[in-house]
């Protein structure tokens, strides 16, 4: 595990969702302190208890959002879109100096199947930058299955993790988050401003992943 993030503090809002109890059972795994944050601290608890019966790993509580963000060295936020803007309200100056991931894929679904939903902002996580101005603001996580993360039987999850980003140290400290998950790592995709490009292509690759029966990723070539 890279130096960097070894001594970090993880937090997920929305821990006790699909993607985030995978993130929070994957870095758990890897040595990583985490907290799973959810709007009921009790609900918060239990996950981080079922983790550490699934797993065995002793470094993973359970709080309520604003007390994981407050705790926290690094914000995920993973939650449903409908919820986002109003999480972000919540937390506001607890973020002021910390990274903060966004891993939200703002998607809506009908009979036709998935697809983007416009964003003023530009994406959910620009929607975060500008909720949260004192905060680092990343977007990173958008494509990985949460079926394998919360796999036991999946040992490794093989794709890359697009970290988009306008500060380049905490970039770094994302794409060393992803590296920590075996299988999986993280390539820098671009400014913060390309994150709704990146946030869209979830909504493909659900519909390949229900053509295909699969849990598509996505692979970066050439590096």
């Amino acid at each position: 595990m890279s130096d960097e993030i070894r001594d970090l503090t993880i937090g997920i809002l929305g821990g006790t969702g699909p993607l985030g109890r995978g993130l929070a059972i994957r870095w758990a795994r890897a040595g990583l302190r985490v907290i799973v944050g959810s709007r009921d601290a009790d609900r918060a608890a239990k996950t981080a208890n079922e983790i550490f019966e699934q797993s065995g790993v002793d470094h993973v509580s359970g709080l309520g959002n604003l007390d994981c963000t407050s705790v926290a060295d690094v914000v995920v936020v993973a939650v449903p879109y409908d919820g986002h803007k109003a999480l972000l309200e919540t937390i506001g100056g607890a973020v002021d100096g910390k990274i903060v991931v966004d891993a939200v894929n703002p998607l809506g679904f009908d009979k036709r199947g998935p697809y983007r939903i416009d964003v003023p902002e530009g994406s959910a996580a620009e929607e975060a930058e500008q909720a949260l101005p004192g905060a680092r603001v990343t977007a990173a996580f958008h494509h990985v299955s949460a079926v394998l993360l919360n796999d036991p039987d999946q040992p490794e999850i093989p794709l890359d993790v697009l970290v988009l980003g306008d500060d380049r140290e905490a970039t770094d400290v994302v794409r060393a988050l992803a590296d920590a998950i075996p299988g999986m790592r993280g390539v820098y995709g671009g400014r913060l401003r390309n994150a709704g490009q990146v946030e869209a292509l979830t909504a493909n690759l659900i519909a390949i992943n229900r053509r295909y029966k699969t849990h598509a990723g996505v692979r970066v070539t050439g590096l």
